[in-house]
């Protein structure tokens, strides 16, 4: 009996990653760089994250995170980014409703609702249209700038204008109750 107990759980255990549930957001890093700062015995590296969570279904955050170690790094990100989500307000075909534009630092970028051309952006702009899920629009960075972070950060600014905090819904339990006492 025990020897059986034992080849059911050897047979699950390459389909044990099924069983996991499927994270909230999906996420995607933008950049990793090795940061140093100069102290008195040298030098002391730590990692800073950039990166990209959403849902593929309207709601976008951009985070950062800084730590000695890169997966400490993700981690912090990845929280940084869920506390900054919004919540965008899309059109019934997932694009935007207007063109925007934005500037953050030396980063300026255009994005344009283009009906059945499908994604056309590039770098950091067609990472985060993706992770927010919108469809058929043009995007383009006007700036010289190849920083990835400012990019990112002018693309945040542009779509905040079409946006609205990220809220969970939460039915409160009170309002369940009070339900209930008026019904007797």
């Amino acid at each position: 009996m025990a020897e059986e107990e034992n080849k059911k759980k050897n047979n699950n255990r390459r389909s044990s990653s099924f069983g996991r549930p499927k994270p909230e957001f999906d996420q995607k890093i933008l950049s990793i760089r090795r940061v140093t700062r100069v102290v008195a015995g040298g030098r002391r590296f730590s990692f800073s994250v950039a990166l990209v969570a959403g849902d593929k279904k309207g709601s976008i955050g951009l985070g950062l995170g800084k730590a000695g170690d890169t997966s400490l790094a993700i981690n912090k990100a990845l929280r940084n980014a869920k506390k900054n989500m919004i919540r965008l307000k899309l059109t019934k075909t997932m694009s935007i409703p207007h063109e925007v534009s934005a500037k953050f630092s030396s980063s300026y970028i255009i994005l344009m609702p283009n009906k059945g051309r499908g994604l056309v952006a590039g770098t950091v702009l067609r990472d985060i249209a993706k992770l927010a899920g919108i469809k058929d629009i043009t995007g383009k960075i006007l700036s010289g700038s190849k920083n990835k972070l400012n990019n990112a950060k002018a693309v945040m600014v542009a779509l905040s204008q079409i946006s609205s905090k990220y809220t969970k819904i939460v039915i409160e339990p009170v309002v369940k109750e009070k339900l209930l006492e008026t019904n007797h």
